[in-house]
C-alpha cells in the first residue's frame, strides 16, 4: 500500500482533489489531501500573517499527527512550493516526490521569482482594483474546463494572502536524496512558467519525467490518467 499526500495549489483546498481520491482508495492505498490555512474549509482562518511556511507546516503537521512515513508527496503548481520545503522539513518521512505541473524552487526563491514579470504586474493590479493588498485573485480557468466543473470551482476557490508568493523558500538540506518525478501538462495556451522546470527534470538523470494529455488541473479535468500516472510511478512500473 502506498501512502500518497497531495499540496495541492492556490486559491484551491482538498476539495479539489474529490475525483482522484477514490481512484487511488479504490486502488488499496491510501490518500490525505490537507487543505491550507486559509483556503477551503478552512477560509475563516485567512489572515495577512499567512505566508508559505504557514502552509509548509500545515502539511508537516499532518505528517507527525498522522504519523505516516515513506510517503509519496505530490506537489501541483503552487503545491510544488509547499511540497519542496515539506521533503526539507521531514525528509526522514519522504519516498518520492512527484511534481504535477508545479514549481520546483530553489533556496532562497519565492513563486513570484518564477513566474514572468507581466504575471506579476497582472497579479498586482487585480489585487489593487478589489482593494484587498494582501490577498491575491485566483487565475482563470483552464478552457477545457467542463461547464459544471467550472461551476463547481467557482464556488469553491477562495482568494489567497499574499504571503504564501512573496516569501522565499528557505532550504536546509539542498542535496535532498529522494527520488523525484515531474508529470508535465502538455495542454498549454497561454504563458506557461511550468515548462522549463519540465525541461529541466527531462533533461536530468535524476529525475524521471512524464507527459499528461490534459490542462493545468489534471485532478479536474482528466484523474483516471493522473491517478495511472501517479500509481506506475509509485509501483516503479512507469
Amino acid at each position: 500500500m502506498t501512502v500518497f499526500v497531495v499540496c495541492h495549489g492556490a486559491w484551491s483546498a482538498g476539495w479539489a482533489w474529490k475525483k482522484v481520491r477514490p481512484l487511488v482508495q479504490q486502488a488499496g492505498h491510501q490518500i490525505f489531501i490537507p487543505t491550507y490555512s486559509g483556503l477551503g474549509e478552512r477560509a475563516h482562518l485567512s489572515a495577512p500573517t499567512i505566508t508559505l511556511d504557514t502552509h509548509i507546516q500545515d502539511v508537516v503537521s499532518l505528517l507527525f499527527y498522522e504519523d505516516l512515513y515513506d510517503v509519496v508527496l505530490v506537489g501541483h503548481s503552487y503545491g510544488g512550493m509547499v511540497a519542496t520545503g515539506v521533503a526539507d522539513k521531514t525528509r526522514e518521512r519522504i519516498a518520492r516526490l512527484i511534481y504535477v505541473d508545479a514549481f520546483v524552487p530553489q533556496n532562497g526563491q519565492s513563486l513570484n521569482d518564477l513566474v514572468s514579470k507581466d504575471d506579476r504586474a497582472k497579479r498586482v493590479s487585480m489585487t489593487a482594483a478589489q482593494g484587498d493588498s494582501w490577498l491575491l485573485a485566483p487565475n482563470p480557468t483552464p478552457a477545457d474546463t467542463s461547464h459544471a466543473d467550472i461551476t463547481w470551482i467557482t464556488a469553491r476557490r477562495r482568494w489567497q494572502p499574499i504571503g504564501t508568493f512573496n516569501q522565499p523558500i528557505a532550504l536546509q538540506h539542498l542535496d535532498l536524496e529522494i527520488p523525484r518525478s515531474y508529470i508535465y501538462c502538455t495542454r498549454k495556451t497561454s504563458d506557461d512558467p511550468f515548462g522549463k522546470f519540465a525541461a529541466a527534470a527531462k533533461s536530468d538523470p535524476r529525475w524521471s519525467y512524464y507527459d499528461i494529455d490534459a490542462s493545468h488541473s489534471p485532478n479536474v479535468t482528466a484523474p483516471d490518467e493522473l491517478v495511472r500516472i501517479l500509481l506506475s510511478i509509485a509501483a516503479g512500473k512507469a
